[in-house]
């Protein structure tokens, strides 16, 4: 979440009396993420979030969130629930932006989880394949494997900047990222960014999962790198390290739910490898491409370049602790 289309209070106004969510009362802009404009509202109803989408959220693509998270939330899955407007639609428009409501979910991200935590999150991970295993809806990952050289092309000029080697070492990766890549193993909708700032928790319990906008379709397994790259790291850059007992409980709890195949247990280096390179190239791209004047939090892209090492020294999956 972020914000780089500011509202005028009359403009937001404007905009939810096409609702019936009662009298804004305040709204402030919400400075975590780096892809939308997302602002907290309260009104004398209840709490919501506007989201403006921006960069990377296609118009056409809109149907399928709003449609995953509605059926997310008939499932009784913690997902916020998208509201239709008067006229009987998901999507807006203001200030020549599409826009949606979302309902507010109670409790607050962690920078640190713990291994129960973690534990959890596996769980709902597992729980988010399974439960949407056959639904109509298809999208495909606009940020797959087959687009990573295309981004890398836009930044290879300039990412020198942000580290003398970072363009040969990003080639030399990627080059031997694609030779390997997976072709047959178990794929459906994952969230695709599961990270602990989408991941919400009160009272030490999971009580929400947001930010689905970059779901789509791609394998299970490719969520699961994901996570053990954003969950089960710690330290910084010189400093990071592999937690293993929450990659552990991660995995105990993915289990629980959806049982992981060989098959994917022997594609884990690979997709680990893939899962930092996918989030080193955006935040390359993202720090070299701001936004000026937007209120957001950039992300150091050289935190994934150190993922993308310590992967690279893996053996094999049973490194990973299964």
């Amino acid at each position: 979440m972020a914000v780089y289309t500011k509202l005028s209070e009359n403009k937001l106004k404007e905009f939810f009396s096409k609702y019936n969510l009662g009298k804004v009362l305040n709204f402030s802009g919400i400075k975590e993420g780096i892809e939308n404009t997302n602002y907290f509202v309260q009104t004398d109803k209840n709490k919501f979030i506007l989201t403006m989408y921006e960069k990377r959220v296609g118009e056409k693509d809109l149907p399928f969130f709003m449609g995953l998270m509605k059926n997310l939330v008939i499932a009784n899955f913690p997902s916020p629930e998208p509201i239709i407007n008067v006229n009987g639609n998901y999507i807006g428009e203001i200030s020549g932006k599409k826009a949606a409501v979302v309902s507010f979910l109670n409790g607050g991200a962690k920078k640190n989880l713990t291994p129960r935590n973690c534990y959890d999150v596996g769980i709902k991970a597992a729980t988010l394949h399974t439960i949407t295993k056959n639904l109509a809806l298809t999208r495909k990952n606009q940020l797959s494997i087959s687009y990573w050289r295309k981004i890398f092309q836009n930044v290879k000029k300039d990412c020198s900047k942000i580290d003398k080697n970072l363009p040969s070492v990003i080639e030399k990766n990627l080059d031997k990222i694609e030779s390997n890549w997976p072709k047959n193993i178990p794929s459906g909708i994952i969230h695709a960014d599961l990270f602990p700032d989408n991941i919400l928790f009160k009272n030490n319990r999971l009580t929400g999962i947001i930010d689905f906008y970059f779901s789509c379709n791609d394998f299970y397994a490719f969520e699961i790198a994901i996570c053990l790259n954003a969950l089960c790291f710690e330290g910084i850059n010189e400093n990071l390290s592999f937690n293993v007992t929450k990659a552990k409980e991660f995995i105990n709890g993915y289990n629980s739910i959806r049982k992981i195949s060989e098959d994917e247990k022997k594609s884990l280096k690979i997709l680990c490898q893939g899962a930092a390179m996918r989030f080193l190239l955006t935040r390359v791209f993202d720090y070299l491409n701001l936004v000026e004047g937007a209120v957001v939090k950039v992300k150091d892209p050289i935190e994934y370049l150190k993922r993308l090492e310590f992967h690279n020294d893996v053996n094999n999956y049973q490194d990973y602790f299964f």
